[in-house]
């Protein structure tokens, strides 16, 4: 399903959140901090634009995804990063490896997320920090409107602007199936990691989770 979208995939979901994909992106690279020296990898990654993102002088990304035609896709247009093919759930990489995990709307996508997350702690250094920006729950009446959106309304854009328009159907069942910001915040407690917090973005269409690993 990725693989037949990921030509048109960046400029689609541009479109269909209004623009706020660069704003959650700001935000996830300043959640990210990334600095010169560390390793981050960026899994889900599609065709690298969240990678790129993160991009700065001294760091090294990889960018990983489990979608070949993405990971095509992004070789093209990002040369400059390194693409590895990976399955969240048993990712190719040492222990200890990485200074920063971060996923962007990948996270939905993995069949069982609490192997994943502990897939991410294991590859994490001690002291290393996991960043997941993913669609949530927005609450009260906005929620009420924003879930209308979802059901009725993005069906119907994206049979009109995407060749794939089951891909964005998956979209909007994932999101509405998708638990709560508290219950994915224990998830990732329960992963391992330490300090883990949430912040809801655009009224909590999407929340940014961090956690920590211990030292």
């Amino acid at each position: 399903m990725f693989d037949e979208v990921a030509h048109a995939y960046d400029k689609t979901n541009d479109l269909l959140s209004f623009g706020q994909s660069h704003y959650w992106r700001f935000r996830l690279r300043r959640a990210v901090r990334p600095e010169a020296g560390q390793k981050i990898l960026d899994i889900a990654a599609g065709t690298g634009t969240s990678s790129m993102a993160l991009m700065v002088p001294g760091v090294k990304i990889v960018a990983a995804d489990f979608s070949k035609g993405m990971l095509e896709e992004g070789k093209k247009r990002y040369p400059e990063l390194e693409f590895v093919f990976a399955d969240a759930m048993k990712l190719p990489f040492s222990d200890n490896e990485f200074d920063v995990v971060t996923m962007s709307f990948g996270l939905r996508n993995v069949s069982d997320r609490n192997v994943a997350l502990k897939e991410f702690l294991r590859v994490l250094k001690p002291a290393g920090r996991l960043v997941i920006c993913e669609f949530s729950h927005v609450p009260g009446p906005l929620g009420v409107l924003y879930r209308f959106y979802l059901k009725n309304i993005l069906p119907k854009i994206s049979k009109l602007m995407s060749k794939n328009p089951a891909a964005y159907d998956y979209l909007s069942e994932s999101i509405m199936a998708w638990p709560k910001q508290a219950e994915l915040k224990k998830d990732i407690e329960d992963a391992g990691f330490s300090v883990a917090s949430w912040k809801s973005l655009t009224f909590g269409v999407v929340a940014l989770h961090e956690g920590v690993k211990a030292n």
